[in-house]
């Protein structure tokens, strides 16, 4: 299993984000923009070869990801369900996506497995994402993959702000 460390603030932003092992080097970096539809991130080894990509398919609700690994597709990430709890599908890879927004924490899974955890952690550097990913092999789709969680968890924020939205209180008594 390995480790990763990706700033939280940086992570889904335009901006370039470097992620690190756990000793502190730099292993990969992310490229892009998201907010439109053709939009795209790209994971790339230090070296400048590419490892991983998403491209943003769809912007309605229910938006949709196309995963490359390589240039090659993979996979489509696709939010199923959003309440308390996120549940997202990621066609023919078969992985599961669950998570707590409210925390910051998501799981992924294939048929019982875990593939990865995502949890924030803060460091003397700042906040970041932790992720745990069990096969080396699968780190670069879930970089990508973290980077959509975190892009939609900004999204719902800023929405929710950006509209005066509040938690809906439950309120006891007459009128």
């Amino acid at each position: 299993m390995s480790k990763f460390y990706v700033q939280q603030k940086l992570l889904s932003s335009n901006s370039r984000t470097i992620i690190k092992d756990e000793k502190g080097t730099p292993i990969f970096l992310l490229v892009g923009r998201w907010g439109t539809r053709g939009d795209a991130l790209s994971l790339y080894q230090m070296n400048g070869e590419i490892v991983a990509s998403i491209k943003q398919v769809s912007f309605v609700a229910g938006s949709r990801f196309d995963l490359y690994k390589g240039f090659e597709k993979v996979g489509t990430l696709q939010k199923i369900l959003s309440f308390n709890r996120d549940f997202y599908y990621i066609h023919h890879l078969n992985w599961v996506v669950l998570g707590n927004i409210s925390e910051h924490h998501y799981s992924i899974y294939q048929l019982g497995r875990k593939v990865m955890e995502m949890e924030e952690t803060i460091l003397s550097s700042g906040d970041f994402y932790a992720l745990s990913v069990e096969a080396d092999e699968d780190a670069p789709l879930c970089i990508c993959i973290a980077a959509v969680l975190n892009y939609w968890l900004r999204n719902k924020k800023g929405v929710s702000e950006k509209l005066g939205l509040k938690k809906p209180q439950i309120i006891w008594g007459g009128c």
